[in-house]
């Protein structure tokens, strides 16, 4: 985890989005930290060989379909 007063850094751009986009999410009142906190726990406790922003993504779909926010795209 970063300090408070270091950038964050990613490894390709689309983990940045996905970043951004739990953010905007938050910001707009659709996605509460704690909630998603928890599916991303969930996410890495099913499978802690994954990539940090694979589980992160994986989190956001699960929340934003489960709320009727997004609808899956496979």
């Amino acid at each position: 985890m970063n300090a408070p007063d270091e950038e964050l850094t990613f490894a390709a751009p689309w983990e940045a989005k996905a970043f951004a986009l739990a953010v905007a999410l938050r910001d707009a009142g659709h996605l509460s930290w704690p909630t998603f906190s928890d599916h991303l726990a969930e996410r890495i406790a099913a499978g802690p060989d994954g990539a940090y922003y694979e589980h992160w993504l994986s989190a956001l779909e699960d929340l934003t379909v489960s709320q009727a926010r997004a609808t899956p795209l496979r």
